[in-house]
Protein backbone atom coordinates (compact mmCIF):
# COMPACT_ATOMS: atom_id res chain seq x y z
CA UNK A 1 0.00 0.00 0.00
CA UNK A 2 2.78 2.62 0.79
CA UNK A 3 4.90 1.39 -2.29
CA UNK A 4 1.09 2.03 -4.05
CA UNK A 5 0.60 5.40 -2.73
CA UNK A 6 4.61 6.32 -3.02
CA UNK A 7 3.89 5.91 -6.77
CA UNK A 8 0.59 7.54 -7.35
CA UNK A 9 2.08 10.55 -5.82
CA UNK A 10 5.30 11.47 -7.33
CA UNK A 11 2.99 10.03 -10.95
CA UNK A 12 0.77 13.06 -10.10
CA UNK A 13 3.84 15.09 -9.48
CA UNK A 14 5.01 14.21 -12.89
CA UNK A 15 4.12 16.76 -16.31
CA UNK A 16 0.78 14.85 -17.41
CA UNK A 17 1.23 15.36 -21.01
CA UNK A 18 4.49 14.26 -20.53
CA UNK A 19 3.95 11.16 -19.10
CA UNK A 20 0.88 10.22 -21.64
CA UNK A 21 3.74 11.15 -24.33
CA UNK A 22 5.83 8.07 -22.91
CA UNK A 23 3.58 6.05 -22.22
CA UNK A 24 1.99 5.93 -25.59
CA UNK A 25 5.64 5.51 -27.14
CA UNK A 26 6.40 2.53 -24.61
CA UNK A 27 2.75 0.74 -25.16
CA UNK A 28 3.54 1.14 -29.00
CA UNK A 29 6.81 -0.37 -28.87
CA UNK A 30 6.07 -3.34 -26.50
CA UNK A 31 3.41 -4.28 -28.62
CA UNK A 32 4.09 -2.85 -31.95
CA UNK A 33 3.74 -6.38 -33.67
CA UNK A 34 -0.27 -6.48 -32.33
CA UNK A 35 -0.44 -2.82 -33.16
CA UNK A 36 0.35 -2.50 -36.54
CA UNK A 37 -2.40 -2.76 -39.03
CA UNK A 38 -0.32 -4.16 -42.00
CA UNK A 39 3.24 -5.66 -42.78
CA UNK A 40 5.36 -2.45 -42.52
CA UNK A 41 8.05 -4.30 -45.16
CA UNK A 42 5.37 -5.27 -47.60
CA UNK A 43 5.68 -3.10 -50.93
CA UNK A 44 2.91 -2.01 -53.23
CA UNK A 45 3.94 -0.03 -55.68
CA UNK A 46 0.43 0.34 -57.77
CA UNK A 47 -0.53 2.63 -54.55
CA UNK A 48 3.24 4.31 -53.82
CA UNK A 49 2.66 7.72 -52.69
CA UNK A 50 -1.22 7.89 -52.24
CA UNK A 51 -2.60 9.86 -48.97
CA UNK A 52 -4.73 8.59 -46.27
CA UNK A 53 -7.53 6.00 -46.95
CA UNK A 54 -9.61 3.47 -44.99
CA UNK A 55 -7.36 0.84 -45.98
CA UNK A 56 -4.21 3.16 -44.84
CA UNK A 57 -4.85 5.74 -42.14
CA UNK A 58 -1.73 7.51 -42.63
CA UNK A 59 -1.01 6.89 -46.27
CA UNK A 60 1.56 5.19 -48.28
CA UNK A 61 5.31 5.80 -48.40
CA UNK A 62 6.99 6.07 -52.02
CA UNK A 63 6.99 2.55 -52.26
CA UNK A 64 3.51 1.61 -51.31
CA UNK A 65 4.14 0.83 -47.51
CA UNK A 66 1.79 1.43 -44.62
CA UNK A 67 2.88 4.38 -43.08
CA UNK A 68 1.35 3.92 -39.66
CA UNK A 69 2.66 0.49 -39.36
CA UNK A 70 6.07 1.49 -40.03
CA UNK A 71 5.97 4.64 -37.54
CA UNK A 72 4.44 1.88 -34.68
CA UNK A 73 7.90 -0.57 -35.72
CA UNK A 74 10.06 2.16 -35.72
CA UNK A 75 8.67 3.43 -32.30
CA UNK A 76 9.82 -0.64 -31.31
CA UNK A 77 12.82 -0.02 -32.46
CA UNK A 78 13.69 2.71 -31.10
CA UNK A 79 12.54 1.81 -27.75
CA UNK A 80 14.85 -1.46 -28.29
CA UNK A 81 17.93 0.65 -28.95
CA UNK A 82 17.16 2.94 -26.62
CA UNK A 83 16.90 0.49 -23.63
CA UNK A 84 20.37 -1.86 -24.75
CA UNK A 85 22.25 1.43 -24.94
CA UNK A 86 21.23 2.95 -21.35
CA UNK A 87 22.02 -0.48 -19.83
CA UNK A 88 25.19 -1.10 -21.34
CA UNK A 89 26.02 1.96 -20.81
CA UNK A 90 24.89 2.72 -16.92
CA UNK A 91 26.11 -1.07 -16.58
CA UNK A 92 29.81 0.57 -17.08
CA UNK A 93 29.56 3.83 -15.82
CA UNK A 94 27.99 2.91 -12.58
CA UNK A 95 30.97 0.21 -12.07
CA UNK A 96 33.50 2.63 -12.98
CA UNK A 97 32.22 5.43 -10.43
CA UNK A 98 31.39 3.02 -7.71
CA UNK A 99 34.87 1.89 -7.68
CA UNK A 100 36.50 5.21 -7.68
CA UNK A 101 34.24 6.63 -5.40
CA UNK A 102 35.09 3.73 -3.25
CA UNK A 103 38.68 3.21 -3.48
CA UNK A 104 39.46 6.94 -4.35
CA UNK A 105 43.15 7.54 -4.15
CA UNK A 106 45.09 7.13 -7.81
CA UNK A 107 42.56 5.06 -8.32
CA UNK A 108 39.80 7.19 -8.27
CA UNK A 109 42.17 9.71 -10.31
CA UNK A 110 43.29 7.61 -12.95
CA UNK A 111 39.80 6.48 -13.35
CA UNK A 112 38.60 10.21 -13.29
CA UNK A 113 40.88 11.33 -15.77
CA UNK A 114 40.09 8.60 -18.07
CA UNK A 115 36.39 9.96 -17.84
CA UNK A 116 37.22 13.53 -17.67
CA UNK A 117 38.84 12.65 -21.32
CA UNK A 118 35.31 11.00 -22.68
CA UNK A 119 33.07 13.86 -21.43
CA UNK A 120 35.71 15.95 -23.23
CA UNK A 121 34.63 14.39 -26.61
CA UNK A 122 31.09 15.12 -28.26
CA UNK A 123 29.11 11.89 -28.15
CA UNK A 124 28.53 12.34 -31.96
CA UNK A 125 32.11 12.39 -32.71
CA UNK A 126 32.92 8.87 -30.19
CA UNK A 127 30.34 7.41 -32.31
CA UNK A 128 31.30 8.11 -35.73
CA UNK A 129 34.52 6.52 -34.92
CA UNK A 130 33.82 3.42 -33.66
CA UNK A 131 31.21 3.21 -36.51
CA UNK A 132 33.72 3.84 -38.69
CA UNK A 133 36.49 1.10 -37.46
CA UNK A 134 33.78 -2.01 -36.85
CA UNK A 135 31.66 -0.40 -39.98
CA UNK A 136 27.73 0.21 -40.19
CA UNK A 137 25.12 -2.26 -38.24
CA UNK A 138 22.87 -2.30 -35.81
CA UNK A 139 24.74 -3.75 -32.86
CA UNK A 140 28.08 -1.52 -33.68
CA UNK A 141 25.46 1.45 -33.21
CA UNK A 142 24.50 0.33 -29.99
CA UNK A 143 28.08 -0.42 -28.85
CA UNK A 144 29.07 3.26 -30.38
CA UNK A 145 26.51 4.82 -28.49
CA UNK A 146 26.75 3.25 -24.84
CA UNK A 147 30.42 3.79 -25.41
CA UNK A 148 29.74 7.86 -26.07
CA UNK A 149 27.06 7.84 -22.75
CA UNK A 150 28.91 5.75 -20.16
CA UNK A 151 31.70 8.82 -19.04
CA UNK A 152 28.21 10.66 -17.80
CA UNK A 153 26.89 8.15 -15.86
CA UNK A 154 30.52 7.57 -14.08
CA UNK A 155 30.93 11.14 -12.91
CA UNK A 156 27.58 11.50 -11.40
CA UNK A 157 27.81 7.12 -10.18
CA UNK A 158 32.00 8.33 -8.75
CA UNK A 159 29.66 11.59 -6.85
CA UNK A 160 27.13 9.14 -5.49
CA UNK A 161 29.56 6.92 -4.35
CA UNK A 162 31.48 9.42 -2.17
CA UNK A 163 28.72 10.91 -0.72
CA UNK A 164 27.39 7.66 0.30
CA UNK A 165 31.05 6.30 1.33
CA UNK A 166 31.13 9.52 3.91
CA UNK A 167 27.87 8.55 6.15
CA UNK A 168 28.38 7.62 9.74
CA UNK A 169 27.06 4.24 8.75
CA UNK A 170 29.61 3.27 6.44
CA UNK A 171 32.39 3.86 9.08
CA UNK A 172 30.47 1.66 11.32
CA UNK A 173 30.18 -1.42 8.62
CA UNK A 174 34.18 -0.89 8.65
CA UNK A 175 34.46 -0.96 12.76
CA UNK A 176 32.38 -3.95 13.01
CA UNK A 177 34.28 -5.23 10.73
CA UNK A 178 32.40 -5.72 7.44
CA UNK A 179 34.19 -7.26 4.02
CA UNK A 180 34.95 -4.73 1.34
CA UNK A 181 32.65 -6.93 -1.23
CA UNK A 182 30.31 -7.10 1.45
CA UNK A 183 30.50 -3.16 1.62
CA UNK A 184 30.45 -2.62 -1.91
CA UNK A 185 27.79 -4.94 -3.11
CA UNK A 186 25.43 -4.85 -0.30
CA UNK A 187 25.41 -0.88 0.55
CA UNK A 188 27.13 1.08 -1.88
CA UNK A 189 26.33 -0.60 -5.03
CA UNK A 190 22.48 -0.30 -4.67
CA UNK A 191 22.03 3.40 -2.92
CA UNK A 192 23.84 4.28 -5.78
CA UNK A 193 22.52 2.34 -8.46
CA UNK A 194 18.80 3.45 -7.30
CA UNK A 195 20.17 7.37 -7.66
CA UNK A 196 21.84 7.51 -11.01
CA UNK A 197 18.88 5.36 -12.79
CA UNK A 198 16.97 8.17 -11.95
CA UNK A 199 19.12 10.39 -14.50
CA UNK A 200 18.34 7.65 -17.33
CA UNK A 201 14.44 9.21 -17.92
CA UNK A 202 16.82 12.55 -18.78
CA UNK A 203 19.57 10.21 -20.98
CA UNK A 204 16.41 8.37 -23.07
CA UNK A 205 15.34 11.58 -25.47
CA UNK A 206 18.94 11.77 -26.21
CA UNK A 207 19.45 8.34 -27.16
CA UNK A 208 16.12 7.93 -29.38
CA UNK A 209 17.96 11.22 -31.13
CA UNK A 210 21.10 9.94 -31.17
CA UNK A 211 19.74 6.72 -32.69
CA UNK A 212 17.82 8.35 -35.54
CA UNK A 213 20.73 10.67 -35.91
CA UNK A 214 23.29 7.32 -37.07
CA UNK A 215 20.18 6.41 -38.99
CA UNK A 216 19.67 9.68 -40.64
CA UNK A 217 23.30 9.69 -41.98
CA UNK A 218 23.32 6.05 -43.21
CA UNK A 219 25.29 5.01 -39.97
CA UNK A 220 22.86 3.11 -37.78
CA UNK A 221 19.67 0.92 -38.38
CA UNK A 222 19.85 -0.05 -42.23
CA UNK A 223 16.73 -0.90 -44.54
CA UNK A 224 14.29 -2.31 -45.06
CA UNK A 225 13.81 -1.97 -40.75
CA UNK A 226 11.71 0.70 -39.67
CA UNK A 227 13.18 3.54 -37.86
CA UNK A 228 12.41 7.18 -37.70
CA UNK A 229 15.72 8.37 -38.69
CA UNK A 230 15.46 6.25 -41.27
CA UNK A 231 12.15 6.60 -42.43
CA UNK A 232 13.31 10.62 -43.09
CA UNK A 233 16.21 10.02 -45.25
CA UNK A 234 14.22 8.05 -46.86
CA UNK A 235 11.49 10.45 -47.52
CA UNK A 236 13.80 13.56 -48.60
CA UNK A 237 13.62 12.92 -52.08
CA UNK A 238 9.88 13.53 -51.79
CA UNK A 239 9.57 16.43 -49.56
CA UNK A 240 7.66 18.71 -51.99
CA UNK A 241 5.97 16.57 -53.82
CA UNK A 242 4.28 14.89 -50.59
CA UNK A 243 5.89 16.37 -47.36
CA UNK A 244 3.91 14.26 -45.23
CA UNK A 245 6.36 11.41 -45.41
CA UNK A 246 9.31 13.64 -43.87
CA UNK A 247 6.35 15.42 -41.51
CA UNK A 248 5.05 12.05 -39.85
CA UNK A 249 8.09 10.41 -38.47
CA UNK A 250 9.46 13.85 -37.58
CA UNK A 251 6.63 14.68 -35.45
CA UNK A 252 6.74 11.16 -33.89
CA UNK A 253 10.34 11.60 -32.87
CA UNK A 254 10.13 14.89 -31.48
CA UNK A 255 7.64 14.40 -29.26
CA UNK A 256 9.37 11.45 -27.93
CA UNK A 257 12.55 13.29 -27.35
CA UNK A 258 10.44 16.24 -25.54
CA UNK A 259 8.22 13.81 -23.35
CA UNK A 260 11.69 11.98 -22.31
CA UNK A 261 13.38 15.49 -21.84
CA UNK A 262 9.87 17.42 -19.86
CA UNK A 263 10.03 13.73 -17.84
CA UNK A 264 13.84 14.00 -16.97
CA UNK A 265 13.24 17.26 -15.29
CA UNK A 266 10.74 16.85 -13.39
CA UNK A 267 12.56 13.87 -12.09
CA UNK A 268 15.37 15.47 -11.45
CA UNK A 269 13.56 18.44 -9.79
CA UNK A 270 11.33 16.37 -7.57
CA UNK A 271 14.33 14.69 -5.97
CA UNK A 272 15.31 18.47 -5.06
CA UNK A 273 14.16 19.05 -1.66
CA UNK A 274 11.56 21.67 -1.23
CA UNK A 275 11.54 24.78 1.20
CA UNK A 276 9.02 24.07 3.73
CA UNK A 277 5.59 26.04 3.11
CA UNK A 278 4.07 28.70 6.04
CA UNK A 279 1.58 26.66 7.45
CA UNK A 280 3.57 23.40 7.90
CA UNK A 281 7.02 25.52 9.05
CA UNK A 282 4.78 27.29 11.72
CA UNK A 283 3.47 23.78 12.70
CA UNK A 284 6.64 22.02 13.52
CA UNK A 285 7.57 25.58 16.03
CA UNK A 286 4.66 24.78 17.94
CA UNK A 287 5.46 21.17 17.98
CA UNK A 288 8.93 22.07 18.73
CA UNK A 289 8.41 24.62 21.44
CA UNK A 290 5.48 22.09 23.19
CA UNK A 291 8.77 19.38 23.09
CA UNK A 292 10.78 21.93 24.77
CA UNK A 293 8.36 22.63 26.93
CA UNK A 294 7.97 19.39 28.64
CA UNK A 295 11.54 18.62 29.15
CA UNK A 296 12.35 21.49 30.92
CA UNK A 297 9.36 20.63 33.25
Amino acid sequence: MNIASTLGGALKRMPRAAVITIGLFVFAGVFAPFLAPHDPNAQDLLIAGEGPSMAHWLGVDHLGRDTLSRLIMAARTSLVGVCLVLALAHSIGIAIGTIAGYRRGWTDEILMRIVDVGLAIPSLIVSLAVIGIFGASYWNMILALALAWWPGSARISRAVAVNVMNRPHMEALRVLGASPLRIYFVHLLPTTLGAVLVYATADAGAVALAIATLSFLGLGIQPPTPEWGQMLVDALPYLEVDPRQVMLPGIALTLAVIGFNILGEAVALNRVPKPLGSALLASRRRVTALWTKETVL
